[in-house]
């Protein structure tokens, strides 16, 4: 039975490398840095955000065996739920972030979220979540598209609100924009950045290209970064929530926050545009701090 207010956030774990040069990085020599590990992956940053906020959240993922308890932990310690299942062959997935200023480089190796199979995720966590989210790291592997599909129809049977964060503008032209539409054919909220709206929508407005897709998907909540956030409902005026400018220490995870402030508060019986301002808030703490979960 659906508990109300129950976020169940499915999807990527990682490692992020994330590397910030003290200077223009130079080829064939060194280039002094500062270089930091911390916990990733955009589903598993969600979650992070999630707890760290006081929301219900479950979280179903797979890393290498070897980091099982540590990746549960660093979930837990937010108040995560955490059920993570660990793969005997494939290490933890693992990401090189290269930030320079407000601009990010991801040298990306998925790992172990390569193989990671949709259909693993229990029936009986989906039947308790009224908000199901993943992103659109989760649909490009292989192995796990068609299950996509079948994720979506078992959500909906039981009521429960699928959220989808394309995720990424290259990946997605990479994949092909018809075929990632048809896979997230279903889902109730679409939280694109303006490079993928655009990208999906086949638009370079990006307000034509919110109000576009939201003939496929009823709520989409588009972030423009310093720009704000546009918020487009199915056959409703778009409405434009503004951005406080602050320090941006590091803008990874981001996205991975707003999407946390937005479910809570939707969770919470929020608006769409109210949600969207609460989002902004939880956003802006992150990127004030390195690493893409709460410090």
């Amino acid at each position: 039975m659906t508990a109300k207010g129950t976020i169940v956030v499915v999807g990527d774990v990682i490692d992020d490398i994330i590397v910030r040069p003290r200077g223009a990085i130079r080829t064939d020599t060194d280039t002094p840095a500062l270089i930091e590990r911390h916990p990733g992956g955009s589903s598993a940053n969600t979650a992070a955000w999630l707890g760290h906020i006081g929301a219900n959240v479950h979280f179903f993922g797979q890393v290498g065996e070897a980091d099982n308890a540590r990746h549960t932990r660093e979930l837990e310690r937010f108040g995560v739920k955490a059920h993570l299942q660990s793969d005997t062959e494939r290490s933890t997935g693992t990401i090189v972030i290269i930030v320079e200023g407000e601009k990010r480089t991801m040298l990306t190796d998925r790992g172990a979220n390569v193989i990671f199979d949709l259909d693993s995720v229990p029936q009986d966590l989906i039947a308790i979540a009224e908000y199901l989210h993943f992103t659109g790291h989760t649909i490009i592997d292989e192995p796990k598209r068609e299950s996509v599909v079948r994720l979506i129809e078992r959500a909906s049977a039981h009521d429960v609100t699928v959220s989808i964060d394309p995720a990424s503008a290259g990946f997605i032209t990479d994949f092909g924009v018809d075929e990632f539409l048809r896979l997230c054919a279903g889902a109730h909220i679409l939280r694109p950045n303006e490079d993928e709206a655009r990208v999906l929508s086949g638009l370079d407005d990006v307000e034509a290209a919110t109000i576009k897709l939201t003939e496929l998907f009823p709520l989409v909540v588009t972030t423009c970064g310093r720009d704000g956030v546009i918020v487009g409902q199915r056959a409703e005026a778009l409405v434009h929530v503004p951005v406080e400018p602050v320090d941006v220490a590091d803008p990874t995870g981001a996205g991975d926050s707003f999407n946390a402030g937005l479910l809570a508060g939707l969770a919470q019986g929020l608006t769409p545009a109210e949600a969207a301002r609460a989002a902004v808030i939880v956003a802006a703490e992150a990127v004030t701090a390195v690493g893409a979960r709460p410090a």
